[in-house]
């Protein structure tokens, strides 16, 4: 798995919008709790003061609770039942939905999209409103979550798929858009997954991956660590980068009453894309799989990780509940609220 420093050639991150450009050198990341540096009125660069390092010492291949398929499986077993109704609202909403997949590119109703992870077909229905849903395909590897995409009128033309995302059944060279949402999480090893997005994709075609970021607060760390994967945005770029894409472009997405979006993370916190280059499977050689998911799994250590894994997840749900209130109480923009942005990250 990859090492936690700096992104090889790429010296310095900018977050852009409109004309206004917002440079921070890369080996810092943790953005300043008080927001932006101040520039007098009309100036077109802001400068962020950085508060501490970009990398910690947290391995993205340690073990947690939920990032293992068959644990995954039974616990998307229950929570596909409320899914809709408890995750969405307050992690991915559809404002948030459609804003990340806007760098998708999804300008036309003929291309050929697969949904990796789709579960119940909420990013399908983004989806859907730009490609017709016959030339759409969702895969996911519980069948509880697809049976609720299923039901679900705007997807009926759609193909449904139960597969594993790190080995894809599609040929090489297969569809013209990847795009995966709130899956990567739960991938015991999301270099292989992305190195499969790279394969599955025509040359020119482009990978949408959409997942949480790792938060900066200290017990929202303990909770993501425990329960499943929360990538580093640097780790995101440079997954993508060593499977071949190019012109790889990550952008913060979030609630707009979610403020201080990497001091808790967020499940669906930023959308990262980039182009397959040639055709053929990714330059990238990988060794075998992490995980045996035929391997005979312990039930009292199972019945454990499971325990202690919903518990984190229960944090995580609360979490946006209690951004919410604080949104309520003191709204954003007034003295003591923090004003940050959801920018574009572009890599050079």
């Amino acid at each position: 798995m990859m090492s936690s420093s700096l992104l090889n050639g790429a010296e310095s991150l900018k977050l852009t919008t409109g004309s206004q450009i917002f440079g921070s050198e890369l080996q810092f990341s943790c953005f300043p709790k008080k927001g932006f540096v101040n520039y007098p009125k009309g100036s077109k660069i802001l400068t962020l003061t950085p508060k501490c390092s970009l990398s910690s010492s947290r391995p993205v291949s340690q073990p947690r609770f939920i990032q293992h398929k068959q644990e995954a499986f039974w616990f998307y077993r229950f929570l596909s039942i409320v899914y809709d109704h408890v995750i969405n609202p307050g992690h991915w909403t559809e404002d948030m939905r459609d804003e990340a997949l806007k760098p998708a590119e999804l300008y036309s109703r003929n291309l050929k999209v697969v949904d990796v992870g789709g579960g119940t077909g909420f990013t399908t229905l983004g989806i859907v409103k730009h490609v017709d849903a016959k030339n759409v395909t969702i895969l996911d590897q519980s069948p509880h979550q697809l049976a609720k995409a299923k039901q679900k009128e705007p997807l009926k033309e759609c193909t449904f798929i139960e597969g594993d995302a790190e080995d894809l059944p599609f040929p090489t060279d297969y569809a013209d858009r990847y795009i995966s949402a709130g899956s990567i999480e739960y991938w015991p090893d999301p270099q292989r997954g992305i190195k499969e997005a790279y394969r599955v994709l025509r040359i020119g075609g482009k990978a949408c991956l959409i997942g949480p970021v790792y938060p900066t607060f200290w017990l929202s760390r303990f909770f993501a660590d425990v329960w499943m994967l929360f990538p580093k945005e640097e780790e995101y770029i440079e997954w993508f980068k060593k499977a071949g894409f190019k012109d790889v472009e990550l952008k913060r997405i979030g609630p707009k009453w979610y403020r201080g979006v990497r001091r808790h993370g967020l499940i669906m916190g930023c959308s990262v894309t980039g182009v397959k280059r040639k055709s053929g499977d990714s330059p990238l050689q990988l060794g075998p799989k992490q995980e045996d998911v035929k391997k005979p799994v312990n039930p009292f250590v199972f019945l454990m990780r499971f325990i202690l894994g919903a518990m984190a997840a229960t944090y995580y749900v609360l979490v946006p509940i209690y951004m919410w209130i604080k949104d309520q109480i003191v709204p954003k923009g007034q003295k003591g609220g923090l004003t940050l942005q959801f920018k574009n990250l572009y890599i050079s």
